[in-house]
């Protein structure tokens, strides 16, 4: 299996390559040259099997011998025995044709755990074959940080410098990773959004005097093996309600993409998904490219649901070069332009290949609220505010004829102060978060701007 940028201009790479450099040289993300497929007697065959196990086969297709099965295998059952929950991402049913998909069962509270304890794991193994060391830079909307510092701190290959939007992610959020006392862990909190703090980790991967001197790499959903893990739980859940014999529809709570283009990786090895619904707050650019056909980014709003507050969708250019029929020059030129100017026409085929499979809704600050509270009233269950926008937008489109598979992706104790506000109760906070409020901080802070974090990476991990 080789690996292909979406702009066409960076040689083809094997699977320990591409997850190793998270960018591709030319700026554009590492995809399948060709997309592997299960049958649909594969596909049954999950049914009743461990979560491990259906990980191993997911992710042997990708991996295509580079990493010996047993040694995967051995991996997977690792990385999601740290899972509180036996089935690791369990379904409890909350409405007629309407199941969430708890994600949010592992070490930080949040779905970002089911990739990232797998790809620690084969970072580990990766580098020590090698002899070699790496230094992650991870940017964060709030889960990714926590989810990244809980799987690689510690580890002696690996250094981590995670930096997060100041004041822009919750409490709990943030002390997920500044609490970690590890020397090869660094927080930094960045005077700008999200999307600056994305700005950033691109043009270091693109700086090959950096990469060179601290051995750069991501663990955004930039990076491939994020994408493949995740769509793992798709699988799962979709045989657990009659896959592949019937189809399911998911929805999505969506920022920078990775959940979403997951599930069409799953469709395109041959799930049968009739519809992904993604949920937007009021960040909407992901829904406004679907339903209009225009994708535009507009200034970053603040919101209950942090996580999402994102006007720059990474992973959108991974539909778009499958959307234009794989054609990398149109794909460099399109987010070239929106580098520039900000917005990218999509031609129309490619409209109607993601209208296939995708449809975008914006879920307002009121409804999201609304949502916990009626969830909560109706079934006494607490969500937190990124599931709620996905929920809301399950209720809107209740007319579909599959089950729909909403992706719960944090846990409320994450956000305690937007559900007291709206149900009046805290929910109950996990063991592995008891302990947060009482431990000291340690975290930088530093300007949205290129040449101070580089100087802060050098000055870290190039010793």
């Amino acid at each position: 299996m080789r690996y292909i940028s979406t702009r066409g201009a960076s040689p083809a790479v094997g699977f320990v390559d591409a997850v190793l450099a998270g960018l591709a040289p030319d700026g554009g993300l590492y995809v399948p040259e060709t997309w592997p497929a299960f049958t649909q007697g594969e596909i049954a065959a999950f049914a009743g099997r461990s979560y491990a196990h259906v990980a191993t086969e997911v992710v042997a297709r990708f991996v295509d011998g580079e990493i010996p099965h047993d040694v995967l295998s051995d991996m997977c059952e690792a990385a999601y025995a740290t899972f509180t929950h036996p089935a690791v991402v369990p379904l409890t049913q909350i409405a007629p044709g309407g199941f969430i998909a708890e994600l949010f069962h592992g070490p930080s509270l949040a779905f970002k755990d089911v990739a990232m304890q797998l790809l620690a794991r084969l970072s580990d193994h990766v580098l020590a074959l090698g002899n070699r060391t790496q230094t992650i830079l991870c940017a964060t909307s709030g889960d990714t940080g926590g989810a990244a510092v809980e799987a690689f701190r510690g580890r002696a290959n690996t250094r981590i410098v995670a930096m997060f939007p100041d004041g822009r992610i919750s409490e709990v959020q943030r002390r997920f990773m500044t609490t970690a006392t590890e020397d090869n862990v660094r927080c930094v909190a960045v005077d700008g959004t999200f999307d600056d703090c994305q700005a950033i980790l691109k043009t270091a991967l693109s700086d090959e005097g950096l990469k060179q001197a601290v051995g750069l790499s991501a663990v955004n959903s930039i990076n491939f093996a994020r994408i493949v893990a995740q769509s793992v739980y798709y699988f799962t859940t979709a045989v657990a309600l009659g896959a592949p014999y019937r189809p399911v529809a998911f929805s999505v709570p969506s920022g920078n993409f990775g959940d979403g283009f997951a599930g069409y990786v799953a469709k395109t090895m041959g799930l049968p998904i009739s519809t992904i619904l993604v949920a937007t707050n009021a960040n909407d650019i992901l829904a406004r490219a679907f339903q209009t056909g225009r994708y535009t980014r507009g200034s970053v709003q603040a919101t209950q649901s942090p996580a999402m507050d994102i006007q720059s969708a990474s992973n959108f250019e991974r539909l778009y070069f499958e959307a234009v029929q794989r054609d990398g020059l149109e794909t460099g030129r399109a987010f070239a332009s929106f580098l520039e100017a900000g917005a990218i026409d999509i031609p129309p085929q490619a409209l109607a290949h993601m209208r296939e499979t995708f449809q975008g809704m914006m879920i307002s600050e009121g409804e999201t609220s609304r949502t916990i509270l009626a969830t909560f009233n109706e079934t006494g269950g607490i969500i937190d505010p990124h599931t709620a926008v996905a929920v809301c937008a399950f209720q809107r489109m209740r007319n579909l004829a599959a089950p729909v598979i909403i992706l719960s992706t944090a846990s409320p104790a994450k956000f305690p102060e937007a559900v007291l506000d709206v149900i009046g109760e805290t929910p109950v906070v996990p063991r592995k978060a008891r302990g947060l409020a009482g431990k000291p901080e340690r975290f930088d802070h530093l300007p949205a701007d290129m040449a101070a974090i580089k100087a802060y990476v050098l000055a870290f991990a190039g010793k």
